[in-house]
């Protein structure tokens, strides 16, 4: 554990002393470790010395939103640091070891991904914000999914890149144009579907069981095509969950042309965190648009 008061915080949440702490590797931002208490519980905790005090509180809060859908395996949240300024910063779930893939989990993925995706949400957006990352994340609700993606996401992260210099006045410009032709490239309208948020390959977890399980979180309420679009980005996922979604919950027409639009906010938001190295994607797309 990262110091003795991120140590005390969970035993007092957990109402029981730790015994053995094994770190644990994967996360790009947080320090994780198996925690396993005297008492015989295995217990995953996450912490950040400088952490936004509210972001494990918004991530929390976001996988009990997922699990009402009943439709993937979400870990239990089991305690949470309260989001003040002293800390300590941390988030402690139920441990799910790892387990060989069961024979039909990339079917499963996708069969429970459109799942999750058809029960749905409130409105576009989310009762509260959080985060993507470490970069905060504005859910304000809107009744227009054009208006929050063109306004909560892609001209959020390009007034972020404009600030940072990661994107110059002459990228800005036609990044704007494309946001001026955003209506005509998001497809039919829907209803907002429950998304994930943040659906890269290393927020896919195998379980116990060998099922599918969903992890680190950025959730809203917003057009299905964004996960789906996020999960292709990096690759990690078979071909066979998407045809398994598209099976159980087919996609309007054209939805091809519409995955790097989609993929444009995530881009921005890795342009954001690590560097110009991502500049060139987002070139690419604001030129295929505009």
């Amino acid at each position: 554990m990262t110091s003795e008061s991120v140590r005390a915080a969970v035993e007092a949440a957990l109402g029981a002393s730790i015994g053995r702490v094994e770190p644990l590797s994967g996360g790009d931002i947080n320090d994780a470790f198996l925690t396993v208490l005297v008492d015989g519980r295995r217990v995953f905790v996450k912490t950040h010395q400088r952490a936004d005090p509210g972001m494990f509180p918004a991530e929390a809060r976001g996988l009990t939103w997922l699990r009402e859908a009943v439709a993937l395996r979400i870990p239990e949240v089991l305690a949470v640091s309260d989001g003040s300024q002293a800390g300590p910063h941390f988030l402690a779930l139920e441990y799910l070891h790892p387990a060989r893939k069961i024979a039909h989990f990339d079917e499963q993925l996708g069969r429970g991904l459109a799942d999750l995706h058809r029960f749905g949400a409130p409105r576009f957006g989310l009762d509260h914000d959080n985060f993507i990352g470490s970069l905060p994340q504005n859910n304000s609700p809107s009744e227009s999914w054009t208006d929050f993606y063109r306004e909560r996401r892609l001209r959020a992260q390009l007034r972020l890149a404009v600030d940072s210099g990661r994107v110059d006045t002459g990228i800005a410009r036609r990044f704007e144009n494309l946001l001026s032709k955003l209506a005509a490239l998001l497809g039919p309208p829907e209803p907002p579907s429950r998304l994930h948020g943040d659906l890269w390959g290393g927020n896919l977890h195998v379980d116990e069981q060998g099922a599918p399980c969903l992890l680190d979180p950025a959730a809203y309420g917003g057009h299905r095509e964004v996960d789906l679009a996020m999960m292709r980005l990096f690759g990690g996922f078979a071909a066979r969950s998407f045809q398994a979604y598209a099976e159980s919950f087919p996609l309007a027409p054209g939805s091809e042309e519409r995955v790097a639009v989609y993929q444009l906010y995530p881009v921005m938001v890795h342009l954001n965190l690590f560097g110009k190295s991502y500049l060139p994607a987002v070139e690419r797309t604001v030129e295929r648009y505009t």
